[in-house]
């Protein structure tokens, strides 16, 4: 898994200690704006944008694997916050001039821009930001080109004004899920996988379907549906269930791709598992204006059916190959289990109930996390 990431190795004791600092700092500025509000959406927006370009240019190289080199790493991350500085010291002045550039402004502007790009190039690979730069070189030529491709054509200050100021480009609505809700769920379900969650809910599947026919598949499946209630995300619940389950499946006859395919297909349902949810699910409910709960109930019937028939194909598939389940005495009691760690399931029983209550998410998330605190 580490191999097909860029940048450090995701075991966090390697990691250069600056960088537990920064990811501190992002987590207590999130808390802390979540919980109080003591700035302005703007300067939030540019505030987390700015704490992502930090992480990434201190955590990702330009090229390859490894460390990035710290000189330029140091240069490009502490440029980056600085333009969500620059936001906050002059957001009175910035409102005030409504879109009148001044030569700071369309310097600060350009450099964010730029930040932007190649930190998603470093992240992305370079399809992401070659698409968006065609998209920004049609905005600033397009007047040139003939018959209807035409445009009336966009000056260099309106572009950055729209990207770099305002609500509507870099710090538009994916920005603002992200630095609201997407990020304190998140953080959420961290605080639970370290606090033994995923113990809890590999234990209790290891215990009702472990000794059935294709027990270790059955396994991956229930294991990354209860996963997939706290971390909204395909890759974590690879990498959190997949360790285990994966090599459970392999010592049991099936063949590695097959192992692999069911984790990673298992895990995928995470995105549509209420009620912690894929960032895309955070983004539909603040483009449609609807309550987060409602995109939530409208999500789980196909989220079962999606890990229902996960769960069928396994069988099938575990009946044709006459793949035997664990021996009982092997599997640990569910329900010991759940004596034993239940109590974690607390916070997740308080963040439902809370938004099947009409609460916000961002209200939500930050008592859920004041409970798993």
């Amino acid at each position: 898994m580490d191999e097909a990431q860029p940048g450090l190795s995701a075991h966090p004791h390697q990691w250069p200690k600056a960088l537990f600092i920064v990811a501190l700092l992002f987590s207590i500025f999130q808390i802390i704006t979540a919980a109080y509000h003591p700035v302005s959406t703007q300067v939030l927006r540019a505030g987390h944008v700015g704490f992502l370009l930090m992480l990434i240019f201190l955590s990702v190289p330009v090229r390859g694997h490894g460390q990035p080199w710290p000189p330029l790493a140091w240069l490009l991350a502490l440029t980056g916050m600085g333009t969500g500085l620059y936001q906050w010291a002059f957001e009175a002045d910035l409102i005030q001039r409504s879109g009148e550039l001044t030569e700071a402004d369309r310097i600060v502007g350009s450099i964010l821009i730029a930040l932007v790009f190649e930190a998603a190039r470093r992240v992305m690979g370079s399809a992401l930001p070659i698409i968006c730069g065609l998209f920004l070189a049609y905005g600033l030529f397009g007047q040139y080109l003939p018959g209807d491709l035409a445009h009336r054509g966009y000056g260099l200050d309106q572009i950055v004004n729209q990207l770099s100021f305002g609500t509507e480009g870099l710090y538009g609505t994916p920005t603002y899920v992200s630095a609201t809700y997407i990020f304190l769920f998140i953080l959420f379900g961290s605080f639970l996988e370290q606090a033994g969650m995923i113990k809890l809910f590999t234990d209790f599947a290891l215990g009702l379907f472990g000794h059935r026919l294709g027990g270790p598949a059955k396994v991956s499946v229930f294991s990354s549906a209860l996963m997939g209630t706290i971390t909204g995300s395909g890759v974590a619940n690879v990498v959190t269930t997949g360790q285990f389950t994966i090599p459970l499946m392999k010592r049991f006859g099936y063949s590695p791709a097959f192992a692999g395919g069911v984790e990673s297909t298992a895990s995928m349902g995470s995105q549509l598992m209420p009620p912690v949810m894929g960032a895309v699910a955070f983004i539909m409910a603040e483009t449609l204006n609807v309550p987060y709960v409602e995109v939530a109930t409208a999500a789980l019937i196909p989220a079962l059916l999606y890990f229902g028939s996960v769960f069928w194909m396994v069988h099938l598939e575990a009946r044709r190959a006459g793949l035997e389940g664990l021996p009982k005495e092997q599997c640990p009691n569910p329900w010991a289990a759940v004596r034993e760690r239940g109590y974690l399931l607390i916070p997740l029983i308080v963040l439902v109930g809370l938004l099947f209550s009409g609460r916000t998410p961002l209200f939500s998330g930050t008592v859920g996390l004041a409970v798993t605190a």
